[in-house]
This record gives structure tokens, sequence and C-alpha cells, in this order.
């Protein structure tokens, strides 16, 4: 115990707040140590859990290889599958957000960019009547990106 306090979670905990860390620090700018004050943890532990995402001191590097679990759309709905890397997860919350922009408003024309595109081994739907029949029969949902443990099994 440090200050009188107990510790403050278990490993998935820290390591959970030490990623949020790294994401704060690559979206705002902000140094190892204000983006580690904001998530209330010491930089010292964000350094022990992700050595490798840090270049010199304390600039991150600018994308990761780490394995992500997500769900991608298909034309049986939505399945799980494991993106690897920052940059590959990326584009597929784009894709969502196209997707998500043409079933709020008809406009197909952020959907043109992920024509005869791939990602995880899954060609991503670009038709529009196919998109609009999956919405239609509940199969396509948009409001979750990442897949729940229970979802990739």
């Amino acid at each position: 115990m440090r200050n009188g306090k107990g510790k403050r979670g278990n490993k998935r905990d820290t390591h959970t707040r030490s990623l949020h860390v790294l994401a704060r620090m690559r979206r705002t700018g902000a140094s190892l140590t204000a983006a580690a004050r904001e998530e209330q943890i010491d930089p010292r532990t964000v350094r022990k859990y992700l050595k490798t995402e840090f270049r010199g001191r304390g600039k991150p590097t600018k994308a990761d290889r780490r394995n992500r679990d997500m769900l991608i759309p298909t034309t049986v709905g939505n399945a799980p599958v494991t993106v690897r890397g920052s940059k590959r997860a990326s584009e597929l919350g784009k894709y969502m957000g196209a997707v998500g922009k043409y079933l709020r408003t008809g406009d197909v024309e952020g959907l043109e960019r992920f024509e005869g595109k791939s990602i995880a081994g899954h060609t991503l739907i670009t038709n529009p009547e196919l998109l609009s029949s999956l919405a239609q029969a509940g199969a396509l949902t948009l409001d979750e990106i990442y897949a729940t443990p229970e979802a990739s099994s």
C-alpha cells in the first residue's frame, strides 16, 4: 500500500488503462505524463505494460500490431473476426461509419472507397441493396464494432 491506498485492480484493468493512455496520446498528442494522469495510472506502469509502443522519450509509435476482436458485416449478419493492427481496425471502423451513413442518408459515396477491399479474409459489402436488406432483416447491427468474448468463441 502506498499513500494509504490499496491496489487499484487486477492486471487486465491495468493493461486496459494503459491502452487508454496510449490511445489518448495518439489521439490528442498529449505527453505520457499528462495522458497517464488523466487515466489515473503511473506513467512507469504504462511503460511496463506497453514498452514496445514507445519510441525514445515517451513518443508513441504511430500504429500498433495488436490483435482486436471486432465484428464485420457479412451476408448472414455480423461475424466476429480478429483484426491485426490499429490501421486495419481503423479501416474497419471507417467502413462501418460509411455503412451507417448510407443506412441513415442513402448516400453511397462513402461506400465507394471500400469497393473490392477485404479485412481479415472477409470482402467488405458495398452493394447498397444488400446492405439495406440486411439492415431491414435485423442482421446488420452497427452499434458495436468490438466483439464480446462470448461472440468470438
